[in-house]
């Protein structure tokens, strides 16, 4: 299923989209194979799949300790591409979309990157640090291949970075609320509200809003503010690092999680202004 038939499907069961985020192989490759299946069977509509990295600047400090734990595991570029095969395999048939900072790809040669990754069944792709300015070689190969590349927009993104964010978008755009949505009964902030009507009044592209989610109610005010759904990160890594010595322990709050966050993106939809 491509990312565009996902939201289709969504629109006429009149839901918002979750999407968990999750960094591959920490604390394990069989933890992480589990937590995405369960993710899966508690709503989670897409699976953002994180490759580790040593310096992910875009992350907050659970994912860069989930970084460090990955890696320090010894996880490889290519045993994160095996992980997806195996989750394929195993019947995860929900959109992927792979998140790497551009190093990897670059090491690695981005046409066959890109090519390994949809041969394994990826839908898309976000490399949080390659600015649009420096994206045409990346964009191109990407169309070719058939993978859609996902930009961020942030509240500090110009009007013209923006217009041309949209304008070479594919897939959906990521919404990043830096201010998060902390404010009484789960209220959006004012700069959120403006920046997803700003971004919405330029395309039809589905928007993803992320950054500070981890209430049933931070999900419903962002899909009731008119995104289309939203995405949780270091809200999932917080539940089992604390039980890092036997991870699967955390499975059934990490369910428990996604089924709120999921149910929020409902109550969300039905509440749209």
């Amino acid at each position: 299923m491509t990312i565009e038939e996902k939201f289709q499907e969504l629109n006429g069961m009149e839901q918002g989209a979750y999407m968990p985020h999750i960094y591959y192989g920490d604390p394990s490759e069989e933890f992480s194979l589990k937590q995405v299946e369960t993710l899966v069977e508690n709503g989670a509509d897409m699976i953002e799949f994180g490759i580790p990295f040593s310096d992910p600047t875009a992350d907050g400090p659970a994912f860069q300790e989930a970084c460090e734990r990955a890696l320090g595991n010894g996880i490889t570029p290519e045993q994160c591409i095996r992980g997806l095969e195996k989750l394929r395999e195993g019947g995860v048939e929900v959109p992927i979309i792979v998140t790497t900072y551009y190093n990897i790809p670059y090491v690695y040669g981005i046409g066959n990157f890109l090519e390994k990754l949809e041969e394994t069944g990826v839908q898309g792709i976000i490399v949080p640090n390659l600015p649009i300015e420096e994206a045409g070689d990346f964009l191109e190969l990407s169309r070719k291949i058939g993978i859609n590349l996902i930009f961020q927009i942030t509240p500090n993104t110009t009007e013209g970075r923006m217009e041309r964010i949209v304008e070479s978008a594919s897939g959906f755009i990521y919404i990043v609320n830096f201010e998060g949505v902390t404010g009484v009964r789960g209220s959006v902030a004012d700069s959120t509200r403006n920046l997803i009507g700003k971004v919405k009044s330029l395309t039809e592209l589905p928007l993803m809003a992320g950054f500070g989610v981890s209430e049933r109610e931070h999900a419903a005010s962002l899909v009731s503010a008119g995104a289309d759904g939203v995405i949780t990160g270091s809200a999932l890594g917080e539940i089992y690092m604390r039980k890092l010595d036997n991870p699967e322990d955390a499975l059934s709050d990490i369910g428990n999680f996604a089924s709120r966050i999921k149910r929020g993106c409902m109550e969300g939809y039905r509440k749209l202004d």
